[in-house]
């Protein structure tokens, strides 16, 4: 039986990037790098040089995913399109007098090798896992020395299992911290919850990095819409006296066109990414199930007030190119249909003129031929008078006599050859 070539890739798809298991207590950390595809190769040899250094089996070549055990630390490893993933977690406890981000899952790793990552970092986060029972709930926790108190959010999340919280602010090491109380569970299920508060805070960096280019379109749009009213309006008005008018606005539309185009092909990708990873974010938080709790905002209601506004600055970005690029096309349109119709009747009237000036040569042509059978029929005439007046002496015929006998029978015999080459001239020209 003849299989796919892809069958077997296509089926490990779906357990690709399996979760990690995490206990409680843990420290998790995590970084987002943006790179492009020479980064994204120089993040692969990156991480084989690492593991070289200590020893360990290097990635397979071309993989996408790695995971190892590096000390106490795992070290979770994830190539996307645009970005590289990062994530540490260890189940190291911290000590009493140990403060609870004091020292993170990503300290155990070289901190040479980690300033030397490459590409552009776009998100980090601590998730500090711990048992419900060292902090408590039966009242709002105390974390004012890790977080911000006022801009804190929290909830129930994985059906009562657990609860999250977070200030979403970025601390002095530049990590935005989130800090777990879990119920017994399942290692697995833990991990999972882990995995989706990273991935919120992964796809919403990565969704809002369309809202710099939504910003920086927007004055870009306003000329091209104010050049394409100036257009209409040149559109609009009728001047004869300006042939050229119409041609001169058609080179401005094209100019226009060219430029809202060049426009939407360079930010369509980003705008279509921010949509995707935006309904990513929606899911994510949608599958934590929260619950209020100690009447703080919970983190779905928080994006949604501060997030989803700025989705829908893009949106509207988005949507204002699409409709500005249909005018212009609407608008070339418009005008190439009226700089045809005027074409045509230009073509229209030369074709005429073309007739009038043929009309007129075929009548010169007819009088100079008149004129040449004249001429033709009196040279030839004369001909014949001379003819016969050398020889009176033997045909006694009077030479003037003859030469008028001749004229009606040579004028008719030059007619008739004319008219026999305009015909021969006539099948040639079909002919062809």
């Amino acid at each position: 039986m003849l299989e796919h070539p892809f069958r077997q890739q296509l089926h490990n798809e779906i357990h690709a990037r399996p979760f990690e298991r995490v206990g409680a207590p843990a420290q998790v950390s995590h970084q987002v790098m943006l790179v492009d595809p020479a980064e994204s190769q120089l993040a692969f040899e990156h991480l084989g040089e690492l593991l070289g250094n200590l020893l360990l089996p290097p990635p397979s070549p071309g993989s996408m995913f790695h995971t190892e055990q590096i000390g106490p630390v795992r070290l979770r490893w994830e190539r996307h399109g645009e970005f590289v993933s990062y994530t540490f977690i260890t189940h190291e406890q911290l000590g009493p007098e140990d403060p609870m981000f004091d020292r993170c899952a990503c300290d155990r790793i070289s901190a040479e090798w980690r300033a030397r990552i490459p590409g552009q970092r776009l998100c980090a986060n601590h998730v500090a896992v711990m048992p419900e029972g060292e902090v408590g709930c039966d009242a709002a926790p105390d974390f004012s020395a890790v977080l911000d108190i006022d801009a804190l959010v929290g909830s129930d999340v994985a059906d009562g299992n657990a609860q999250v919280f977070t200030d979403l602010r970025m601390a002095p090491d530049g990590f935005t911290r989130f800090v777990v109380l879990s119920k017994p569970m399942s290692e697995r299920r833990r991990g999972r919850l882990v995995q989706r508060l990273l991935e919120i805070e992964t796809y919403r960096m990565l969704s809002l990095l369309t809202l710099p280019v939504a910003r920086q379109i927007t004055p870009q749009l306003n000329q091209y819409e104010q050049d394409l009213v100036s257009i209409m309006d040149a559109i609009g008005r009728n001047d004869d006296a300006d042939p050229q008018r119409d041609h001169r606005t058609l080179d401005r539309l094209t100019q226009l066109a060219s430029s809202v185009e060049g426009l939407y092909a360079a930010s369509h990708g980003r705008f279509t990414a921010a949509n995707a990873y935006y309904d990513l974010v929606n899911r994510r938080v949608g599958e934590l199930h929260e619950k209020q709790i100690f009447g703080l905002q919970t983190i779905g209601q928080f994006l949604e007030r501060r997030l989803a506004p700025a989705m829908q600055t893009c949106a509207w970005a988005a949507r204002r190119q699409q409709a500005l690029s249909e005018r212009v096309s609407r608008c070339s349109n418009l005008l190439r249909t009226r700089v045809e119709v005027a074409m045509q009747q230009q073509n229209r009237s030369l074709l005429a003129s073309m007739n009038r000036r043929q009309y007129l040569q075929l009548r010169l042509q007819q009088t100079v031929e008149g004129l040449s059978v004249a001429a033709i029929t009196y040279y030839m005439a004369s001909l014949v008078g001379h003819l016969f007046e050398a020889a009176e002496p033997w045909i006694h015929v009077a030479p003037k006599l003859a030469e008028g006998v001749s004229i009606p029978i040579i004028a008719l015999l030059v007619w008739l050859g004319l008219q026999r080459m305009h015909r021969r001239l006539e099948r040639s020209g079909e002919g062809r």
